[in-house]
């Protein structure tokens, strides 16, 4: 990565939301930028955590090795979004990686700062604790899924998330990008079933694909697929 000559403003991301008004000199003091290119690896997992980062501007994947060939998808982070914090703890190593998939840039705070602002902070504190509780909830649905539903139920439940958390236009197409690939890691399964069950929902005229470009015309339609589309346990 390279640093940016370009700053954030201080306003817009996680931590400084939370903090104190008197404490974000403080963060401007500290904080580093770096530009991180399409496809360029922010952290690694298993890379000794050195600090936390935040997404000033783009997107990124937070993705774990899932098999000796293949990702999942945990989340996709956007502007204002923290990464990076997963590797708080006593191992003190990323449990997961994340990439950029456009253009971005990050701004990286130090461990011991970050560390330092959690205890002066409350607020930034108790928020934290808030979304690692959201995203332990997330992460048992997944896992529960992953075990009970059928693929295209996943499909569904993934373009359902994607669009409540990137929004649609007004032709119904999701606000991100994903490349088949991607899309298969988010949902957990091979590139080849994802390819087969999308075209089923296309067949149906549940969804359209142009490219990257996936438009959702039937939500409720997909909520009832993520309903009836269970194995037996």
């Amino acid at each position: 990565m390279k640093e940016s000559k370009r700053c954030c403003d201080l306003k817009s991301c996680f931590l400084c939301k939370t903090c104190l008004p008197e404490w974000i000199p403080a963060v401007g003091s500290q904080r580093k930028n770096y530009i991180v290119k399409k496809g360029e690896t922010i952290f690694n997992e298993g890379d000794q955590v050195t600090g936390i980062y935040f997404m000033f501007n783009g997107l990124a994947k937070v993705h774990k090795k899932w098999g000796p060939d293949k990702e999942l998808i945990i989340r996709f982070a956007q502007n204002g979004n923290i990464i990076g914090h997963r590797g708080l703890g006593g191992d003190a190593r990323y449990p997961v990686s994340a990439t950029a998939l456009e253009n971005s840039i990050v701004c990286y705070i130090d461990l011991p700062f970050f560390l330092a602002s959690l205890k002066v902070n409350n607020e930034l504190t108790y928020q934290l604790l808030l979304f690692f509780a959201e995203e332990l909830q997330t992460s048992e649905h997944k896992m529960r899924n992953l075990a009970h539903m059928t693929v295209k139920g996943r499909i569904a439940q993934a373009l359902l998330n994607l669009s409540n958390q990137f929004g649609t236009d007004t032709n119904g197409c999701v606000g991100i990008n994903l490349s088949r690939q991607d899309l298969a890691a988010y949902v957990g399964a091979t590139y080849e079933s994802v390819f087969r069950n999308m075209n089923e929902l296309i067949q149906d005229k549940l969804i359209t694909v142009n490219g990257k470009n996936i438009s959702v015309h039937n939500h409720s339609l997909l909520e009832a697929l993520t309903r009836e589309n269970y194995t037996s346990l």
